[in-house]
This record gives structure tokens, sequence and C-alpha cells, in this order.
């Protein structure tokens, strides 16, 4: 018998229904023929607590730490025994296992940690799909690769999991011990990724908090030029008052100036004039639609990939969509036609952006090259009943859907001009902009960013008709939103100083991955670090007095944008799990040695932040937390929050 193991019930049943025989369902598996299919439940098994290696260490202390395990042990989670059971029990009868994890790290970890743990010594090989299309899935049955070759991913995954529960489990333990005596009664989660995220908000929060606004003086001048008028705006000398950013900041100059234009004549003395072709958005990747649902249709990141999950699994209208990738495999080329067609069957607005589609065209997106263990997210071609969506879930298709579409149309052609004046002396510049072919721009927006000149001729003369000056005020940075923030955990080298680290983030995948960045998120909420208001994510007094408190290296993106690198390199053969391990124990004791008390107390009194805490814990957990003799409970780490792992499977991955 060759056993098939999903990572989930909707792959296997999607694996059952592209193999030969029927399938006979029986309890958690199904069988088709020679072959049966079972399947995970997200992670069956999870790193084993402190108090299964030493029972000592069932007691939160800190001369206890760090608590680091001699031989490393998984344990059933408690409602995934039943399934482990049934694998457990197939597994014995099985001459062939086919690893289904996801094509992806976490993927690889999740079965074949099961395979390993029920100590299945047979060949095992390795089933990768990435779509539920039968015929995607029949593919994949054809084109099974030896599970060997995957171990360097799976080395990569283990690392990563032991890592962060030392990370977790330590520094929680520590922080939550320190804040015991500080007079904090509760539990300070630490971990890896959601302490960076929730100090780039605390930092944001100060920013605008201290923010001291001054006023600038632009000075506009309105000019008549050959073949019609524009306005133009004054770039005042260096010697003048300026700001940072080259703002006036003294009126004065800007009056005199203004005074002076009206009736000045002068010249067109710097004229730049170019087409310029602009490609299609590229499909999306999970967090780039997140961004783009949290902007148009104010949803959260984790509501984007709730619905994205339902899409893909309930109603199978979408591909795998927990992806980072924003290409898609050539020969989907030729079968792009028929799913969009498909997609866009009981839709209006579908239909017409379908009717303007040329499918002769090639876009970028379509490159092997780019696409790695997942693609970009794309209809499957099913035509969706919409009755059957929610409002929200729509809108989420909808933007799916278009941007494939937007590949098939042309590129958006525009003509930009920019224009230097010199008047009295002083130069005066303006810019626009005229749409030339507007391309794909329709199917996005019909706004025009930036309104054309007039015909314009390098060295012709203009008059000034009119000159003002406004008052303008500066402000704050504006403080993260769902959007802003995936934005900011994709790219998170721009918040970094050093530049020679930012020089070597940019290759990395960010804070988090795709499909941990809106459960981070949402645990910061749950944990009482931070709230939201409206569209606003702001910390509380005591997301701002953790961050307060820590070393500056726990709550910045640098640690764990590099331990990203590293994983990355032990994936690949370049680098070694157990040096990655030393390395980090080094760190973690420097980090345990500086848990102050004394700081964490000031810190609490003196912070400011927006009300809230964390949600009121059950009786039992308090009396597992009593000042003098703590016990651990079920919540030892910050990093293994379920809410930062796929929640409809379970997945760990990273917090």
């Amino acid at each position: 018998m060759r056993l098939i193991i999903a990572e989930k019930p909707s792959l296997a049943r999607a694996i059952a229904d592209a193999l030969p025989g029927g399938g006979k369902r029986q309890e958690g598996a199904i069988v088709c023929g020679d072959t049966t299919v079972t399947w995970c439940l997200g992670h069956l098994l999870e790193q084993a607590p402190p108090e299964a290696y030493n029972p000592a260490d069932k007691q939160w202390r800190l001369d206890r730490l760090p608590i680091v395990p001699g031989t490393w042990q998984l344990a059933p989670r408690s409602k995934a025994r039943s399934q482990l059971a049934v694998i457990r029990k197939l597994i014995k009868q099985a001459t062939s296992v086919v690893h289904a994890g996801d094509p992806d790290r976490e993927g690889q970890l999740l079965v074949q940690e099961v395979i390993e743990h029920l100590k299945y010594r047979g060949p095992v090989q390795r089933l990768l799909i990435s779509d539920l299309n039968r015929p995607a899935v029949s593919r994949a049955l054809a084109s099974l690769r030896p599970n060997a070759q995957f171990q360097p991913l799976f080395q990569a995954a283990q690392a990563r999991s032991r890592a962060d529960w030392l990370y977790g489990i330590n520094l929680t333990r520590a922080w939550t011990l320190t804040g015991r005596q500080a007079g904090h009664d509760g539990v300070l989660s630490v971990g890896r990724v959601q302490t960076p995220v929730l100090g780039l908000i605390v930092r944001r929060d100060n920013s605008i908090r201290d923010f001291n606004p001054h006023p600038f003086y632009p000075l506009w001048v309105d000019l008549q030029v050959a073949q019609g008028q524009l306005r133009a705006w004054w770039a005042p000398k260096a010697h003048q008052p300026l700001d940072e950013q080259g703002r006036l900041i003294d009126r004065t100059p800007a009056d005199a100036l203004a005074a002076q234009l009206p009736g000045a004549r002068g010249t067109l003395t710097t004229l730049d004039q170019q087409e310029k072709r602009q490609a299609p958005p590229l499909p999306y990747s999970l967090s780039a639609l997140q961004v783009d649902a949290a902007r148009r249709f104010g949803l959260s990141a984790q509501m984007v990939l709730d619905i994205c999950q339902r899409l893909y699994e309930q109603h199978k209208l979408i591909t795998y969509p927990r992806s980072d990738c924003r290409h898609l495999p050539e020969e989907h080329l030729a079968l792009a036609q028929r799913s969009l067609c498909g997609a866009c069957q009981n839709d209006g607005m579908l239909q017409e952006w379908l009717n303007g589609a040329d499918f002769t065209l090639r876009s970028k997106a379509w490159n092997d090259k780019q696409v790695g263990a997942h693609h970009a997210l794309a209809p499957t071609g099913k035509p969706a009943d919409f009755s059957q969506l929610s409002t929200t879930e729509g809108h989420v298709f909808r933007l799916i859907v278009r941007n494939v579409m937007a590949q098939f149309y042309r590129p958006l052609r525009t003509f930009e001009v920019k224009a230097e004046f010199t008047l009295l002396n002083e130069a005066f510049r303006a810019r626009g902009q005229s749409i030339l072919d507007p391309g794909w721009k329709p199917l996005f927006t019909t706004r025009e960013d930036t309104p054309p000149l007039p015909p314009l001729t390098q060295g012709e003369a203009c008059q000034a008709l009119a000159a003002g000056v406004e008052e303008k005020e500066t402000r704050p940075p504006e403080p993260f939103t769902d959007a802003s923030l995936i934005k900011a955990m994709m790219n998170i080298g721009r918040y970094v100083d050093d530049p020679n680290v930012r020089r070597t983030l940019r290759d990395t995948d960010g804070l988090g991955t795709e499909a941990t960045r809106a459960g981070i998120i949402e645990t910061l909420v749950q944990r009482g670090y931070l709230v939201r208001q409206q569209k606003a994510l702001r910390a509380t007094k005591l997301g701002c007095a953790l961050i307060a408190a820590l070393p500056s290296a726990v709550s910045t993106p640098e640690r764990t944008a590099l331990w990203e690198q590293r994983l990355r390199a032990i994936s690949e053969q370049q680098d070694d799990p157990d040096a990655f391990q030393h390395a980090l124990l080094e760190d973690l004791r420097a980090l345990l040695s500086q848990s102050d008390a004394a700081r964490l107390r000031h810190s609490l009194q003196t912070v400011q932040g927006e009300v809230g805490g964390p949600a009121k814990r059950s009786g039992a957990t308090k009396k597992s937390y009593t000042r003098r003799k703590s016990t651990g409970s079920k919540k030892t780490t910050g990093s293994r929050s379920s809410a930062a792992g796929k929640r409809s499977t379970g997945k760990r991955r990273s917090s």
C-alpha cells in the first residue's frame, strides 16, 4: 500500500479526486485502489514543553535560564492525537510513503516531522502541489521526487522551530519574571518576530507623539507661455532659510519675491520631456493583496488571509493563497484565457474587463525563473457563484482576477514633462503628465495623478501673471495601518539604520512570512500590546513599556531578518544548523543578562501609550503565576501562538 500524507484535508481530497480507483472514505483517510490518502491538521506535533526535559522547569525561575534541551523532543498536540493515531496505524501497513506537505519550508517540516516521529524507515517520495485544480494535481502526481532532495529544507525548518522555542521560552520567562519583580502581574510575551513588529509601531507612535510641527511657505507663480498657462513653484537657493527637506521656513523672502513677480518676464531654461511605458502591476502575492485590500476596502490583514483561505479551500476559486511570489509559471499562459473566461462568467465588471483583454499579449508575469515553491495568486477558472460569496469575498476575488487580467492589457504610456523657468534670477519648476495610451490603467483607476502641461519649447519666453505664498505646516508621520504595517514587514530594510545591514536585508523576506504576518498583528492585539483605532494600529501603554524595557536588539528588525538569511543558507546547504543554534545561544545568554526589574518598573510608570491591555487570564492561569512560587502553564512562550500560524490548518511558523 502506498500512503500519501497531505498537509490538510482539503489537499487530501484534491489528491484523492485525481487518483484512479474512486475514493472510499474511512476514518481519517481516503482509499483509492492501492493508494491511501491521509492528512495532517496543520502541525500534529509541537515542541515539548520545558518540563518534559526536566520537571524542575515546570516552575518559572530566573536561575534556571536559559533552558536548552539536550535531545529535542516533540509531543502530540492535544487536538491532533486521534489523527496522529490514524496515521500511525496506516504507516505501519505502508510499503512506501509520499510526503504531500505544502511546497515550502514549513510544509516540509509539518509532514516530515510526523514521518520521522512515527519512525518510518521505508522509501519516501515528495509530492509538490501548489494548485488544487485536478489537472495540476494529476501533473504533480506524475512528477514525484525523492524526499531526500528536500532534507536541507527540512533542516532549515527544524532549526527555525527550535530557535523560536529557545528564544520565546527563555525571553518570555525572563521578562515575565522580571515584570513580576517590577510589579506587573501578567505574562510579558517576547517573540523573535512579534516583538520587532511591536517595536516598529511603538517607535512610530513615539515619533508622532514627539513631533513638533513647523510652518513652511511654498511660493507659486502662474505663467503665460506660448501655448497656454501653467503653475510653477519656486525652488529656493541653498542660502535661504530651509529645513532638511528644502522647504522655506521663513515667509519674508517668499513674500518679497511674490511682490516682484507679476509682469516679470523669464525663460524656459530646462526642459525634460520623455515618453514612458509602465507594465501592468504583477499578479498578487498574499502580502501585496493584503496591502491593496486594506487600502481599498478597509480589510484587516487577517480578514484577507481568512477570505483567501475560503476562496481556495471552500469555493476553489483561487490557487494557493499563502504565496510570496508575484509571478506565474510559463505553462499557465496557454491556460490563462480559459481560466479567466470561467472566472468572469457571472460578474458584469469582470466580464467588461475580459472583453478588453488581448490574449496575444505576454507580460513579464510569466516567468519560471521567478517562481519558487508557490506562484502568484490566480483564479482557477471555476465560475464564481456570487450568491454564495460574501461581499468581502467578492471584493477580494475581483482583485485577484483583475491583476491577472491586467497582464493581457497594453502597457500604460505617458508623456512626462519637467520644466524649469528662470525669472528674476530665480528658478521655478513645473511638471505634468499626459496619458498617450491608458492601457491597463482603467482596471485600477481613472484618476490622473499629474495634470498635463501645455506644449513647451526649450528657451521659449514666459511671463508671470500672478504669484502667491501658501502657509503650510509639517505633518507628523502617519500611524501604521494593516496595509502600511504589512508593507513595512515586507520591506523591513527601510527601517534599518546601518547601511551595511540594510544592503544585506534587501534580498531577504522581511519580518514574518506570507502566512504569518496577519496572525502576528492579531496576536499583538490579543495580547494587549496594540489597539485598533479605526484603521490605525496604535501601541498600548503595556506595549510601549515592554519595548522601552527590552534591549533594543530584541525590538529591532536586524536580528530576525538575519536569522532568515541564515535559515535560507541552511536550506541551500551553505550553513550548518548546529552552528546556527550555537550562535543563537551565545546571543540569548547576553540578552538574558540584560533583564532589569528597575528599568521595567520605570518604563511601566512613565511611558505614554493608548489605553488597553491583555485579555483577562483564567483563574487557573493566574494561579500558576503567583509571586513567590511560579509554576509554568501552557502559556510559556511568545513564539508559539496559533494565531501567528495557519489559523485554519494549525500550521506554525514564526512569531
